[in-house]
């Protein structure tokens, strides 16, 4: 169908839609609405809300859902089951509702959070439930016009590359938006006859038990902590695990809110998100501020330096210190099976960190359902056990009570770590320093370049092109590509390249599995912060030069 024919279709299916597409005037955001169909991508759905076929709204999340039942009465027989949970954002709860709804009139049994909850608690819903498939309605950390689709499999891990692909047949061929909700009752009826239940105290309960079993430093501190939830979905869980500890909590920031009004993104990779909690900070002379995103599945920190300015610190940053944390606090129980896994975009520093600690240093394609994945396999064969996996972009794991990454466990930690530097008289900028007089200077680096509609699809494809027909002569000093839409070890192919320097340094390129961006990572290692820094400028500047081209 074409961008019209759609578009026309659309103006049927209700008043409000019909409403919300006329008053739209703009010929290029019609073509951006209806292009093309909102598409699976790293981490599920995830799209700017509103009408159209790629747009998030009631038509595309119950398409993907219809489209997911098929899929589950094709692959079990018996009685089938979801988990299904949501975030903090605008819309979240309706479409978690009308996901459950489209899920019992399919005759699946449906487990519905009654609040909104973090991630790691549904991917640990629909393990604890023994549920064949988790929903879970996030945007992560997007700005507050965006929301998203999270599938995941009997395991509690997001659907990897095999199933992704077989439920995405299920869910394309699903084409008349029309009947999607025929027939279909309300969420309250489905309650009455059982088709749904709805859960979270117990869930909530055990969930803080395991994450519990994973301290590793329990003794007192003075330790001061600034905690923002921004909005989202991390203020009950990480406050109960940090119960006993000298907690401040950002007010403004408290209560859940998916018009994220006191921040522009709620982003904790972004200062700009930090910006109360550290003037919280200086008020109360905290050590550290930690900062959730709204399905606190990530954690950004920031730590008072010996001038009372509070510094950043990076994913990579905060997952190396994690990994030399944990593995010194775990040393006597570390055997030859002990594994960390980290992603193809990941700094090296943790990984060297942990390869001293004689670790096996297992790598996945980004996105951490490969991490979850590889949990997976690890249980099934005994030949690995699971230690630790993080991600660049500030998602961390310790433990298997998820299949996810967990800023409710890693909260934990990262306290539990500041006040083992701080019983030292040594805070976390500190023992990152240690670790770089250890290991080398890395800085690490993330460019994201937006380039929305159609016209933003053409320029990344293009730029992909441009980056792999290169090679090694794309940029000075590269001694080897890696093309990872080539197959890689055992990895699924994926439209990534990395750049290896002769340095040891590394950049790589991708397009964005769910927004409209093409990523560029780089780590450069070096003995010199001040040769680091100018030889990441450089770098910089020539890959805007391309992009800009």
């Amino acid at each position: 169908m074409t961008v019209n024919e759609k578009y026309n279709l659309w103006l049927t299916l209700d008043e409000d839609t019909k409403n919300e597409l006329e008053s739209v005037n703009d010929e290029k955001e019609i073509e951006d609405r209806f292009y093309k169909d909102l598409s699976f991508g790293t981490g599920g759905l995830r799209g700017i809300m509103g009408a159209g076929t790629n747009r998030m709204n009631m038509y595309t999340v119950g398409k993907a859902t219809l489209g997911l039942a098929k899929y589950l009465k094709n692959k079990y027989d018996g009685e089938i089951s979801v988990a299904i949970a949501c975030d903090t954002r605008l819309n979240s709860t309706a479409f978690e509702q009308n996901a459950a709804r489209i899920f019992a009139s399919n005759g699946i049994k449906v487990f519905a959070y009654s609040k909104s909850v973090p991630v790691p608690l549904l991917s640990f819903a629909t393990r604890y439930l023994h549920c064949n498939a988790g929903v879970m309605i996030t945007a992560s950390h997007n700005p507050k016009e965006y929301n998203g689709y999270k599938v995941y499999d009997n395991t509690g891990c997001q659907l990897c590359t095999d199933d992704a692909k077989e439920a995405l047949s299920y869910i394309e061929s699903v084409d008349d938006y029309s009947k999607i909700y025929s027939g279909v009752l309300t969420f309250e009826e489905y309650i009455e006859n059982g088709m749904i239940t709805e859960v979270y105290d117990e869930l909530l309960n055990e969930f803080i038990k395991e994450v519990k079993k994973q301290s590793v430093y329990d003794n007192q501190s003075d330790l001061k902590i600034v905690y923002t939830p921004l909005h989202g979905t991390g203020n009950v869980p990480v406050r109960k695990v940090l119960e006993g500890k000298n907690v401040y909590i950002v007010e403004e920031q408290e209560e859940p809110d998916g018009n994220f009004p006191t921040v522009k993104s709620p982003n904790p990779e972004d200062r700009k998100a930090l910006t109360l909690g550290i003037e919280l900070a200086k008020k109360k002379n905290a050590d550290i501020v930690l900062g959730t995103d709204p399905d606190c599945d990530r954690v950004g920190i920031a730590v008072r330096d010996k001038n009372g300015e509070y510094v950043l610190f990076t994913g990579n940053q905060t997952g190396a210190l994690l990994v030399n944390f944990v593995l010194t606090m775990h040393k006597s129980e570390l055997n030859k099976k002990s594994t960390l896994v980290k992603t193809v975009v990941t700094s090296e520093l943790g990984a060297n960190i942990g390869r001293k600690f004689g670790l096996n240093i297992d790598e996945t394609l980004t996105g951490f359902k490969y991490i979850g994945d590889k949990i997976n396999k690890y249980e099934k064969s005994g030949y690995k056990e699971f230690v630790i996996g993080y991600e660049e972009s500030y998602g961390y794991l310790v433990g298997t009570h998820t299949r996810d990454k967990d800023a409710v466990v890693s909260s934990m930690l990262i306290c539990e770590m500041a006040a083992w530097y701080k019983n030292q008289g040594k805070t976390l900028i500190d023992g990152l320093n240690e670790i770089y007089n250890e290991y080398g200077y890395y800085l690490d680096y993330l460019d994201s370049f937006v380039l929305k509609g159609k016209d933003g699809a053409k320029k990344i494809a293009a730029l992909m092109t441009q980056f792999r027909n290169k090679g090694t002569a794309v940029y000075d000093g590269i001694e080897r590509v890696i093309d990872y839409s080539l197959g890689v070890d055992d990895l699924p192919r994926e439209n990534v390249l990395k750049y290896i320097f002769k340095d040891g340094s590394w950049m790589a390129v991708r397009p964005s599995g769910t927004e409209p961006k093409i990523k560029v990572y780089y780590s450069i290692v070096d003995e010199n912060k001040e040769t680091a820094g100018k030889k990441l400028a450089a770098l910089r500047d020539f890959i805007l030069s391309v992009i800009n081209s």
